[in-house]
């Protein structure tokens, strides 16, 4: 069994020691020793017999496990990617998290460190790459680019032939409409229909989705 850690102690992180857990039920696969956790209120708890065993700075001291980062949210996905460098954990101790009720196809690719959830549906051709999160019941189509450290929350549709850029979040139940782009750094509101190209750094919603501000003020 290899030895894994989860960076960060929040509802996704809770969700894939869940998806961890159904992993083992099928084949013992993981021994999961901790949860790390910055928030100094955090350390000590546990959670479903899993401690908070440090912060993010000790992450160097698990030479045998691999990793899982869950930290991630519409608060401050575009830091994903420095929150995960801070750690000083080289890629390749990133372990690919898939649930067993995802339907992954043999033709797609799945990047490093990417968690994808309950009855997710990722059809052909489709690249995903490091450290995204898919969350349950989304439907990735034909064709479709996601960025690394992106977010794609509950529910979400992306049409095919659609390209992602990196640490983008895509809203529970938003519809991206086939052959788009939407840029880096874009935040795609709850519901919303994406019905055009988004610009980096955009925040976009409604039905359809129009441009609000920027990601970075």
């Amino acid at each position: 069994m290899k030895k894994i850690v989860i960076l960060g102690s929040g509802g996704n992180c809770i969700d894939i020691l869940d998806t961890i857990n159904e992993i083992n039920s099928i084949s013992k696969k993981y021994d999961c020793i901790g949860f790390l956790d910055d928030n100094p209120d955090q350390i000590g708890k546990e959670f479903y017999g899993v401690r908070v065993i440090g912060s993010l700075d000790s992450a160097v001291d698990f030479a045998d496990a691999v990793f899982v980062n869950g930290i991630g949210s519409s608060l401050n996905f575009w830091k994903k990617k420095s929150i995960i460098q801070k750690t000083m954990i080289p890629l390749e101790r990133f372990e690919t998290i898939i649930h067993p009720s995802a339907s992954v196809s043999s033709f797609s690719h799945i990047g490093i460190g990417t968690v994808i959830f309950q009855n997710v549906t990722i059809t052909s051709n489709v690249r995903i790459g490091n450290h995204v999160i898919i969350l349950p019941n989304s439907v990735i189509s034909h064709d479709d680019v996601i960025g690394d450290y992106t977010c794609i929350t509950g529910g979400v549709c992306i049409s095919g032939g659609v390209t992602i850029g990196e640490s983008c979040y895509l809203g529970t139940n938003c519809s991206i409409i086939g052959n788009i782009k939407i840029g880096n750094n874009c935040l795609i509101g709850m519901g919303s229909n994406v019905l055009r190209d988004v610009d980096d750094n955009s925040v976009v919603m409604g039905n359809p989705a129009k441009y609000k501000r920027k990601t970075i003020e």
